[in-house]
């Protein structure tokens, strides 16, 4: 069985309160996490993407709390652009081939500083974002190197509500879960807010 930095696959580690409490931007990789990695492309050449709709729904929680989020892809599409806007995510880099210096460009952009932004990747090309920022994810099918160092695992695959997973994740460990989920619901009465999981 693989092991993710100590803790076993499936499970969705602990982030110290510290370190959660300071995240104010969510930095999304797409093919991987937005997605489950697959591409698909008809015969005009044009490429289509699968989304998942919790993760839609993840973000514009996040959004109403006042948070950014920002995305650093390397592909090109207008099928994720038309997704993007759909949700009100103001930055997004496309077409990326250093995400390290595409990182570095958004933080002076936003002005926000490293250790405020949690990070969720899936592949090796995320790697200097994720040894950069505050809060390293990795999403449960992301590669061995990805999984050596994320802070916090989530026990969905990447295209399957994992984004959802790690937003709930932060916001539970900020104390803002109930103020979130009543974006939705305003009679929600709340629930005990109960640690996940083994320290990493």
């Amino acid at each position: 069985m693989t092991r993710l930095a100590g803790v076993q696959a499936g499970t969705s580690g602990y982030t110290r309160p510290v370190i959660l409490a300071q995240i104010k931007l969510l930095c999304l990789d797409v093919d991987g996490v937005l997605t489950d990695g697959g591409i698909a492309i008809d015969d005009a050449g044009h490429e289509t993407k699968r989304f998942h709709v919790r993760d839609g729904a993840a973000l514009r929680m996040w959004a109403r709390l006042g948070y950014e989020t920002a995305v650093i892809t390397g592909r090109n599409g207008m099928a994720l652009r038309h997704r993007l806007r759909e949700l009100g995510v103001r930055h997004v880099v496309s077409g990326s081939k250093e995400k390290g210096a595409a990182f570095e460009a958004l933080l002076g952009e936003v002005g926000i500083a490293a250790g405020a932004v949690a990070m969720i990747g899936d592949d090796l090309p995320d790697l200097p974002i994720l040894r950069r920022c505050g809060l390293p994810i990795a999403v449960r099918d992301a590669a061995q190197e990805v999984l050596d160092i994320a802070k916090f695992v989530t026990a969905r695959p990447g295209g399957s509500g994992a984004v959802r997973e790690a937003v709930e994740h932060i916001l539970k460990g900020q104390g803002r879960w109930t103020e979130a989920v009543r974006t939705f619901d305003r009679e929600f009465a709340g629930a005990p807010q109960a640690g996940n999981g083994g320290e990493r």
